[in-house]
């Protein structure tokens, strides 16, 4: 993981460093980020911060975890749990799409969706890439400066960028942080 911070003065680009990889490493980030970029001039004032990530495991589908039967005579949808590592996020799912009232576990390797309003085949029940890019955002809003609250997201495959500031957003601060967005790519 690389972290490069380019600041005018030298000693708060140090202090940026340390932060980040503080943050980081608080957020247990350290091995999900690739490139850590901040570009600052308290002069102006204006933080720039980008962010790429590695690529995240593949999200886990319905069927991944259950066997899903349809009751004919019912249409309820009766769950076999093959694998209860991701139960909780399944049943938080259902209550989600289907309702509370809908959803009933009858026990530990079996949920029943009765009546059920849409289609779960085919649903994500744990999206690492989801919850990589929660953390990742979670550890840029600690890394920005207190009270720079104007922000844009320049987001963009893979790399999380912000332009931060307490006044308007210039146009040269989005033209630089698309030139830090450029050569992470590279």
């Amino acid at each position: 993981m690389g972290i490069k911070v380019e600041c005018y003065d030298a000693e708060g680009a140090a202090v940026y460093e340390i932060i980040a990889r503080q943050v980081l490493q608080d957020l247990q980030l350290v091995r999900s980020v690739e490139d850590l970029r901040v570009w600052v001039d308290p002069r102006e004032p204006v933080f720039i911060i980008a962010v790429k990530t590695q690529r995240a495991s593949e999200p886990v589908y319905l069927e991944d975890m259950a066997e899903p039967e349809t009751d004919k005579a019912t249409g309820a949808v009766h769950l076999r749990i093959k694998d209860e590592t991701y139960l909780p996020e399944l049943l938080e799912k259902l209550w989600e799409t289907q309702g509370r009232g809908r959803v009933r576990q009858p026990s530990r390797f079996e949920v029943v969706v009765e009546d059920p309003v849409s289609d779960i085949s085919g649903m994500i029940i744990h999206d690492p890439s989801m919850n990589l890019r929660k953390k990742v955002y979670d550890a840029i809003f600690r890394i920005i400066p207190e009270g720079f609250r104007v922000i844009r997201d320049l987001s963009e495959d893979g790399i999380i960028a912000m332009v931060c500031t307490d006044e308007t957003i210039r146009d040269e601060w989005i033209m630089k942080a698309r030139e830090i967005i450029k050569d992470m790519r590279s």
